[in-house]
């Protein structure tokens, strides 16, 4: 009998496209002359080792060593598996914003099989960047990765590499073009506040979440001001969280205005919002107090305080889900891949197989891929390769 991976509440979500299908769906840019290994079989060796927690090309090339004829054919392999060289050579080439866009495509796929939570029915999606630090000491170029994960579910959707003589604002309009934004949210940080985002945002159909600090002088100072002296007849709601754990106790109060509405020129801007936070550390008692501004283009009957607070904490799921896994259990940080396209591919099949994981229903991911490594059938099973047991 075939092994299902897939936790029993999830048996009845629908099944996105099998990863199998996609990686034989990618165009394959070598020459055919001395092809020796299919290149959907490499990369389905590449995503299976990940989710087995081998985390190195040199790694990957020892995992289809590792577990013999049966499972290197069920990949599509009939010469045996690729060596560390092999792959080196083929991440090092691979077309990255073709192999990008199809892994976002599929990971479109996932978030929109999965169930939204209950506090933003719609797809949330947070935007940040990463600095692949291993790489970048070896001189490796597109070492700043842009993405954009889903909050409820942890997946990746989209990945743009950040040109060392530009930033995150500049790439920022090139992964948004990249992304299905009609009746979704966009959740970002300070720095990605500009209002060319804003408004691709608004044309393209989506929503954003936003946050306002020194880099909008005006548009803070305006927000500032509603909230200290509120203007006559403006009808402010507050949302307010507590929160134990880890040592502190964490106060979060959001308070909502549409005063700017008409007033200030913010593409799409419908409501402005002040955040506070108090933390108190229990074993010392100190006390930490920050308040933070942001605007939203949803109204408030698409978002009261209590859906702006869950948004806002919303865009931390980035760093929770996806950047501190991607350092923690598959040590990204340290690792020293520096030729041509190996970072940006690499991180791109961690993303694959955190999403993968995330997908199944499974939250300990460095625990699941433990016990991938020792069943490494049900890792075929999980990127749609049935093979009995």
């Amino acid at each position: 009998m075939a092994y299902n991976p897939l936790p029993r509440w999830s048996l009845m979500i629908t099944h996105p496209r099998p990863l199998i299908e996609v990686f034989a769906a990618m165009p394959d840019f070598r020459q055919p002359r001395g092809k020796r290994h299919p290149l959907a079989a490499i990369f389905a060796l590449a995503c299976c080792a990940m989710l087995c927690g081998y985390r190195s090309y040199s790694a990957i090339a020892e995992w289809g060593r590792n577990y013999g004829t049966r499972i290197a054919q069920a990949l599509g392999f009939t010469h045996g598996t690729p060596c560390a060289a092999t792959l080196h050579t083929i991440f090092r080439h691979v077309n990255r914003d073709e192999f990008e866009a199809r892994l976002g495509t599929w990971a479109d796929s996932v978030a929109g099989s999965l169930p939204a939570a209950p506090a933003t029915p719609e797809v949330a999606m947070a935007l940040d960047g990463k600095t692949l630090r291993g790489s970048k000491k070896q001189g490796a170029p597109g070492t700043h990765l842009l993405s954009a994960l889903a909050h409820h579910v942890g997946v990746t959707l989209a990945q743009q590499a950040v040109d060392d003589k530009t930033n995150e604002i500049t790439a920022v309009e090139t992964i948004l073009q990249r992304l299905v934004l009609e009746g979704r949210i966009v959740t970002m940080d300070a720095l990605l506040t500009q209002r060319h985002v804003a408004q691709t945002i608004v044309d393209k159909g989506g929503d954003y979440v936003m946050i306002v600090k020194e880099n909008q002088p005006r548009l803070r100072a305006d927000i500032e001001l509603v909230f200290t002296l509120p203007p006559i007849g403006d009808r402010q709601a507050t949302a307010r969280t507590v929160d134990l754990g880890h040592g502190r106790i964490e106060q979060r109060n959001l308070t909502t205005s549409e005063a700017l509405v008409g007033y200030s020129d913010w593409p799409g801007l419908a409501q402005v919002f002040e955040l506070g936070r108090h933390v108190i550390l229990q074993k010392t008692g100190e006390e930490r107090v920050e308040v933070v501004y942001g605007v939203t283009s949803l109204r408030p009957e698409r978002a009261t305080p209590e859906r702006l607070l869950a948004l806002v904490r919303g865009q931390w799921q980035i760093e929770n889900k996806s950047h501190w896994v991607r350092d923690v259990t598959f040590d990204e940080d340290r690792s020293q891949v520096r030729c041509g396209n190996i970072p940006q591919v690499m991180s791109a099949l961690r993303n694959t197989a955190i999403g993968l994981l995330r997908w199944a229903g499974h939250t300990n991911i460095a625990a699941t891929c433990r016990r991938l490594a020792a069943q490494p059938v049900q890792a075929l099973a999980l990127i749609g390769i049935e093979l009995e047991n």
